[in-house]
């Protein structure tokens, strides 16, 4: 049985959805028993039931849409559900809508999307970051309490970090991805954005685990910290944090890595460097964090500086074996008329893909070319596993050894280097080219397949300013104890306007 929204959270959501565009599609009906809304009950999925949800738009839910942010794919609707949209579902909760992405999830603003525009909920002027955008407004603004994203370079993290709420990308292999349409899907896990620390828990803990239906799935080792039952003003950790040195290092091999006039080498180099506001916002949490009674000590992390370059390489060969299928033929709105196959999927391609789409599927069709993967492809990949490495050293490995004594249980960093982004003429604007070089500080992750949590820490200018905390493989239960010790002593903002209609 299905009944209307309540008066007075219809209007919220109308309000606020007007302002921001984070939905593709919402709901005016709400499960019976929905509201009012029921308080944290067990450990496990505690505080889901009742609670509505928005979900990225290139995770499947029966009967709604699966756009992708793309016109190729803006009529379908999904005929199945996401094995983690089930899992929450199955505890209580039920999605309310689907929210805007960049196109097939390329992107930093969710400006890439086809169908709308979404807005900053702190400055509608502003991006609201990428590619999670919408699912990250729609949490900013207070419409939901949590959304499913997703996080292939940073997606779930950065619109965290520009809306000011709580963005969890996990161990690769924590969450299922079944439902999850691929993009790079070495890279890719769904994640979670929340208003606070205890929700992402709760979420993280409803939909973690193995799942038959994807074989990159798995449980957490038995020596991962236990996700529930610790106590948050515990031991205190050792955080590692990236030098202002290691920072200028990795800078500048940014540049001289790359081919080209030295007007881009500087583009690059400016693109990845932190302005004023982040750096201060960086500084007041290894500030707050000592003040909790954690170590920090500074580290440097060489292979940082090769992180763009191979995720990009990896990516788009990747986005270009997975959107092969989307020819007009198996997926894809068809043209009108065709003269033969190849003109079919031709003129499929040239309607529905946008220019983001079409870039990376052209540079991931170059680097797998026959005498070029030795010198991209492969390559990449090997970087790949030198950066891992290179985590492993500092936090441990997956393994979980008793003879390992990592040197870190978590490293602090930068999420994006600057504040939410303007449009435009505005002056504030990053150019594509800049916000892909921009990823350097949260690509890494994706690239060793670690847990990753960003949280705001200061206001500035009237924006959210995000750090983010890595640690090692299934260490999630680490991280959110971190941060949720961190929110209990400074609660995080929320912008003006804001509304809470649940516990």
């Amino acid at each position: 049985m299905a009944s209307t929204l309540p008066e007075t959270y219809r209007a919220y959501c109308t309000q606020w959805e007007a302002q921001i565009h984070a939905f593709i599609e919402m709901k005016e009906t709400a499960p019976d028993g929905a509201f009012p809304l029921v308080p944290p009950g067990d450990l496990q999925g505690k505080g889901l039931a009742g609670l509505p949800f928005a979900v990225k738009d290139n995770i499947a839910v029966q009967g709604f849409s699966l756009s992708c942010g793309s016109k190729l794919l803006e009529a379908l609707r999904s005929p199945y559900t996401a094995t983690a949209v089930q899992k929450l579902e199955a505890a209580g909760a039920w999605v309310l809508g689907k929210t805007n992405l960049d196109e097939f999830g390329m992107g930093s603003s969710t400006d890439n999307s086809a169908i709308q525009q979404t807005n900053n909920p702190w400055d509608t002027s502003r991006v609201a970051g990428g590619s999670s955008g919408g699912s990250a407004a729609a949490v900013a603004a207070g419409i939901v309490p949590f959304a499913l994203g997703s996080d292939t370079g940073g997606s779930v993290r950065q619109p965290a970090s520009f809306c000011g709420v709580v963005g969890l990308k996990p161990s690769y292999g924590a969450i299922s991805r079944y439902g999850l349409v691929a993009y790079a899907s070495s890279l890719e896990s769904i994640g979670i954005l929340a208003d606070t620390t205890a929700r992402c828990r709760s979420v993280f803990a409803a939909i973690r685990g193995k799942d038959p239906l994807d074989q990159t799935s798995q449980d957490a080792p038995p020596g991962a910290a236990p996700l529930y039952g610790q106590d948050l003003s515990g031991s205190p950790k050792v955080i590692g944090v990236l030098s202002a040195d290691a920072i200028a290092k990795a800078l500048a091999a940014v540049a001289a890595g790359i081919e080209g006039s030295s007007g881009t080498k500087e583009t690059a180099a400016q693109a990845a460097s932190l302005e004023q506001d982040v750096q201060q916002g960086f500084d007041v949490a290894k500030t707050r964090l000592t003040a909790l009674g954690h170590r920090l000590v500074e580290v440097e992390i060489p292979s940082l500086k090769y992180g763009v370059p191979a995720y990009y390489t990896i990516a788009t060969a990747e986005a270009s074996a997975n959107l092969a299928r989307f020819d007009g033929v198996r997926y894809g709105r068809r043209p009108l008329q065709a003269e033969n196959p190849e003109d079919l999927i031709d003129k499929t391609r040239e309607a529905g893909f946008g220019p983001e789409v079409k870039l990376r599927i052209l540079l991931g069709t170059f680097v797998l070319r026959s005498g070029f993967q030795n010198r991209y492809y492969l390559r990449a990949q090997r970087i790949r596993m030198g950066i891992r490495r290179s985590f492993e050293e500092l936090l441990g490995s997956a393994e979980y050894s008793r003879s390992e004594t990592p040197r870190c249980d978590a490293i602090l960093m930068p999420v994006f280097p600057t504040r939410a982004f303007g449009r435009g003429d505005a002056g504030e604007t990053l150019s594509p080219f800049a916000q892909k070089a921009a990823d350097l500080y949260t690509c890494c992750a994706n690239l060793a397949g670690l847990p990753a949590l960003a949280f705001p820490v200061s206001l500035a200018g009237g924006l959210p300013v995000g750090v983010q905390l890595l640690g090692r493989a299934f260490s999630e239960a680490t991280l959110l104890d971190l941060v949720e010790a961190y929110e209990q002593a400074h609660p995080f903002p929320h912008p003006a306007a804001y509304q809470a209609f649940w516990p």
